[in-house]
Order: C-alpha cells, then structure tokens, then sequence
C-alpha cells in the first residue's frame, strides 16, 4: 500500500514537471533570441569578399530573413529544424543545423558522461576519504586536491595534462576522438573541479553527519565503521551532493566548449563557439534549445533521486 502511495506522488510529480517542460523551454529560446537580435549582423555578409547584392538577397530568402522577425524565430525555423529538417546552417552551406547536431551531439554526450562519472566517483571517493580521516594526513591531502581542483581553471589544466601526457611522455594522442585513448584526458579536465566540488560537499556534509545523536547510537551498538558509514551516514550525507548534481550535470554538457577546443574534439561545444564567432543565428538557437533540454531533464532527474535517498521528502510530499 505504501509503494502504491509513493508511486504515485512521484507519478504526479513527474506529470506536474513535464508539463511546466514547454514554457520553460519557450522562455529560454525568447531570452536566447532577444540575444541574437540585440547582436549586430546577420551572419550573411561574414567573410573578406563582400557579397554582390543580389546575391545577399538570394541569401537572406534561403535564410528566412526576408520574414518578419517574430515569424522568423517563433515559426519558421522551428518547423524547418524540427519537423522539416531542413534549418541551414550559415557557416555550412552544404549542413543543415539537424545534421551538425546529429553528428555533434553524440560526442558530447559520450563526453559529458564519462566526465560525470569520474567526478562523481572521484568526488564521493576523496570526499568519504577525507571524512574518515579528520584532521590526519589524508585529511589534509584531500583537502588540498580539492582546493587545487576547484581554483585551477579547464583550459590551465587541459593544457598541462596535454603538454605532460600526450607531448612529453606520448602516453596518450594530442586530440581527436573515436578512441577510448583520446578521451581520458579531456574526460578528466572536465570532471576535476566537480570532482573537487563533490568531496568539498560530501566531506562538509559527512562531518555535520557524524556530528548527530544516531550516529553515536549506531557505533554504542558496536557497529562496525564500515556500517556506520554506508548504512546510516552516507545515505544523508549524500543530500548536498544530489542537489549539486542537477547544475554540475548541466555544467558539464553545456561547459565542455573550451574542453572540446583544446583537444579537437567534433562535439557541441565547437560548434557552439563557431557559430558564435560566424553569428550563425540558426545554429546557435538550436544548440541553446538543446542545452535547455538537458538542464530541465537533469534537474528533474535529481528531484527524484532526492525523493529515493530521503523518504521524508516523499512522506512530507515536500517533493512536488
């Protein structure tokens, strides 16, 4: 009876989520395009030869800029990019916008989860290490990895692992991408400074933690360590970090541009800085329409891990 209640607070909460996805998404598509129309330029006239005028003409049909801006932006090219597929790209004339995200997308995502992966077992690793040992050796240690992580900018240290791994030592190639190789460094300079977020958070948190009566309780019971931390500790400890996840998760996808340009990987987030650069105004929109999609999924996805650590949150309905 009580799984049955539980499942559907978070029936209803998912449901009530899902529906507030359209008018978040269309707020942040008309933020992104009162941006794009503030920026000077269309994108056509880019380039050292200056275009004939009836060529520039021919141009601005083909890009829809012959239509009033609102039926432009708010009809026009959303239908050609999601249901024609045929949205054209300004700076790749032979590309539509469907087919760089078709091929763009895939790599950062492969990207983003492996970077998401280690910073979350780096993290709660260094994080669980440092608060078992308050105030030794380790302790400190851990301490000053996080310190280094969190101050440390992607593009200081993607270029000192590039310079010390892949030109002095050879141990991994410069850049690229299509082996397991090529994506362990850039991997590891976008998970870092999360990494050190995470056992910053958990270490704070487990602290406070342990702090508590019933963790005094559990180990006057004769508990092992061991116990005492996966079965009582943990498990609240961990609330700080779900709720840092859903931003950092988010980070992590729409963050990996400097990443991706240090190492020459083909993903999104070169794409992104490109399209910027060409004011290519098709391509950026949709790229930001993307990332929106993945900050609303991530964050819906850690309110329900928040509700499967912490029953009361589910008990108190405080979930929705």
């Amino acid at each position: 009876m009580a799984g049955h209640i539980i499942l559907g607070f978070m029936a209803r909460f998912v449901l009530r989520r899902l529906a507030t996805f359209p008018l978040v998404l269309f707020c942040m598509y008309g933020a992104a395009v009162l941006l794009v129309m503030a920026t000077p330029g269309e994108g056509l006239e880019s380039g050292a030869k200056e275009l004939p005028p009836e060529v520039l003409a021919e141009k601005r049909r083909a890009y829809n800029y012959d239509q009033p801006w609102w039926q432009r932006y708010f009809w026009t090219w959303p239908k050609r990019l999601v249901w024609d597929r045929d949205l054209p790209a300004h700076q790749y004339e032979d590309w539509t916008v469907a087919e760089i995200l078709r091929g763009a997308l895939p790599v950062s995502l492969q990207l983003g989860v492996l970077a998401l992966s280690l910073a979350i077992l780096l993290g709660v690793g260094i994080g669980v290490l440092s608060a078992t040992r308050h105030g030794r050796l380790a302790d400190h240690l851990c301490v000053a990895v996080g310190l280094v992580g969190v101050s440390l900018p992607t593009f200081v240290t993607g270029s000192a692992l590039l310079i010390v791994f892949a030109i002095w030592l050879r141990a991994v190639p410069v850049g690229g991408w299509g082996r397991p190789s090529q994506a362990l460094l850039p991997a590891f300079t976008l998970a870092l400074p999360y990494a050190a977020y995470i056992a910053r958070l958990l270490r704070a948190s487990l602290l406070e933690v342990y702090s508590q009566d019933y963790i005094r309780t559990a180990r006057a019971k004769g508990l092992s360590e061991f116990r005492v931390l996966f079965d009582h500790a943990l498990r609240n400890a961990l609330l700080p970090v779900l709720s840092y996840l859903g931003p950092a998760a988010a980070a992590i996808f729409t963050g990996s541009f400097v990443v991706e340009k240090i190492f020459t990987i083909p993903g999104m987030g070169t794409h992104v800085v490109e399209s910027i650069h060409n004011r290519d105004q098709s391509l950026i929109l949709a790229t930001v329409m993307v990332y929106g999609v993945f900050l609303a999924a991530f964050n819906l996805i850690v309110d329900l891990l928040y509700g499967i650590v912490d029953p009361r949150i589910r008990i108190g309905g405080r979930i929705d």
